[in-house]
């Protein structure tokens, strides 16, 4: 068996098990410091060690990570704004206290795993998936292979055009116009003046300008790595009809200058997760069966 861990900025979703059909106590634990909530973790490990044999841990991890093994912080969550956890050695501490072997990636790139293996990214060669919620982030799969480069990608703080009845200032502390800092969920709270962006009206302002960013970004992806279909979740997504005014933007955003059968189907190219809530801790479940050797790692592990 297999230990799944989605480590978010707002929560843990950590189970076990093989795959959707195969999927146990399922637990969600406050994102806090990195001493108590990896102490939860860790409890939560040596209980399910009592029932079954587990083989491996997959991880999920918000970032910005260290994944390059030539690296000093490799292993590490590294420039986070989370300042807690900046810099934490997030799979030493795993390692040191369950002495299984480890695989671990960002949290979009593993969701991206769990929609490729079981979701509505199944054997699909290329695509992305994208997630808009406390962050936005987005993992890419190129050639049925995770996209990495010299770090991760980092697709939630491409820089946009803001729009000119748009008066909100950016949330993002590095960037005033980057996707993340202007249509995150806590962007959404703070330019609009909300405790939940949730409970904005539907016919609000802010969900065309949110729409209008969102599929912004998701043209420039188009551009940029040609993928044959866009995933996008998220709490913000939860919205009953972004998704739609999402898809009704991205077609003129391109104008005609990339044409293919999947843009000509826009409800098919730009959709929902498959496995919904679970997709983070699946994919970090199928991450785990690559600590194991005849399984093939599409991302690092160790």
């Amino acid at each position: 068996m297999y230990y799944g861990i989605e480590a978010g900025g707002t929560k843990f979703v950590c189970a076990w098990g093989t795959g959707p059909e195969d999927l146990h106590d399922r637990i969600t634990i406050p994102t806090t410091t990195p001493t108590e909530t990896l102490s939860r973790v860790i409890e939560h490990i040596r209980a399910v060690s009592t029932k079954t044999k587990l083989l491996g841990i997959g991880a999920a991890v918000f970032g910005p990570l260290g994944l390059n093994p030539e690296h000093d912080h490799f292993g590490y969550i590294t420039s986070t704004p989370k300042l807690a956890w900046r810099y934490c050695n997030f799979v030493e501490e795993l390692t040191k206290a369950t002495a299984l072997p480890i695989a671990f990636d960002t949290d979009v790139n593993v969701t991206a795993m769990g929609e490729y293996h079981w979701g509505n990214g199944h054997n699909i060669s290329d695509f992305i998936y994208m997630t808009v919620g406390t962050g936005i982030g987005a993992g890419a799969f190129v050639n049925h292979r995770l996209c990495h480069g010299a770090l991760h990608p980092e697709m939630g703080h491409i820089l946009i055009s803001k729009l000119a009845n748009d008066t909100g200032k950016s949330v993002c502390a590095y960037h005033d116009t980057c996707l993340e800092g202007l249509a995150s969920g806590p962007s959404l709270q703070a330019r609009h003046q909300v405790d939940d962006a949730m409970k904005l009206d539907a016919d609000h302002i802010a969900w065309e300008i949110e729409a209008h960013y969102l599929a912004l970004a998701l043209v420039n992806y188009t551009f940029c790595l040609s993928p044959k279909r866009i995933i996008i979740g998220g709490g913000v997504m939860q919205q009953v009809n972004l998704l739609k005014k999402i898809q009704q933007k991205v077609a003129p955003l391109i104008g005609g200058y990339v044409q293919h059968a999947n843009l000509n189907d826009i409800s098919n190219y730009i959709v929902s997760p498959g496995l919904k809530n679970n997709a983070g801790v699946l994919g970090a479940i199928a991450l785990a069966k690559t600590t194991q050797k005849t399984e093939v790692a599409p991302c690092n592990s160790f």
